[in-house]
């Protein structure tokens, strides 16, 4: 992961306007459906109200692009813990993306477990077959956090989603409060493009500890099959 290209801003605001202009300028060289698996936490969420400001709103692809979920607590959409909600109430209520658009993690009315069984069959038939093909990515692009633990999506140290390498999708019970879908490795690490995004100098440790390319961590155990991007304030650099 070292020799994956880190890109440093100064402030959470630069990082968020810099991020966006990427992923714009990816989304506009893509000739048809442009894939972005999204992520939840502050950081993301920045970056979000930034793509659907007036800077953004009139340059991206909206109906070109399709938005799915790395991972989603197992609450109600409405719930001030959803990462739905949060990507909602920051850039899908304000951009013109045509509601077909958006695959959200289902999580009323079954089971976790009947939850991820949905949102994989959901991957499948964008994707379009049931296994993932090496040099066909699920996604264009796949963003990513990192938790204080290490985790990244709903992966954390020690459960078994670790070790899932045939489903795409899992329940995650236990390591949280609150059960947790997760995409596993296979689907995140199935895109064209991988960004972390990373701030607070409270993740300076475990930013370095990634980049060196520990294993011990569950962000370090992800594999890109495709381009890998570190995108960081100068808070969470050494």
């Amino acid at each position: 992961m070292s020799r994956a290209p880190l890109e440093v801003f100064s402030d959470s605001a630069t990082l968020a306007d810099g991020v966006a202009a990427w992923l714009t300028g990816l989304a506009k060289a893509k000739i048809g459906p442009f894939a972005v698996c999204l992520s939840g936490g502050s950081t993301p969420k920045r970056l979000y109200q930034r793509l659907a400001s007036a800077g953004y709103r009139d340059r991206f692809p909206w109906p070109r692009a399709q938005w799915f979920w790395g991972d989603e607590r197992f609450v109600p959409p409405g719930d001030q813990l959803s990462n739905f909600r949060m990507v909602r109430e920051a850039m899908l209520a304000h951009a013109p993306i045509p509601p077909e658009n958006i695959h959200s993690v289902p999580t009323t009315g079954l089971t976790p477990e009947a939850a991820a069984t949905a949102y994989e069959k959901t991957l499948q038939s964008f994707y379009g077959a049931r296994r993932l093909e090496p040099g066909r990515p699920l996604f264009d692009v796949t963003l990513l956090g990192l938790g204080p633990d290490g985790h990244t999506a709903s992966l954390f140290p020690g459960d078994g989603a670790l070790k899932e390498r045939e489903r795409w999708v899992v329940a995650v019970i236990g390591a949280k409060a609150e059960a947790r879908i997760s995409l596993t490795y296979p689907a995140l690490e199935s895109s064209a493009d991988i960004a972390f995004l990373v701030e607070g100098a409270e993740k300076r440790d475990v930013f370095t500890r990634l980049r060196a390319g520990d294993p011990g961590l569950p962000a370090g155990q992800l594999h890109s099959q495709g381009r890998l991007h570190f995108f960081a304030d100068s808070a969470a650099v050494d």
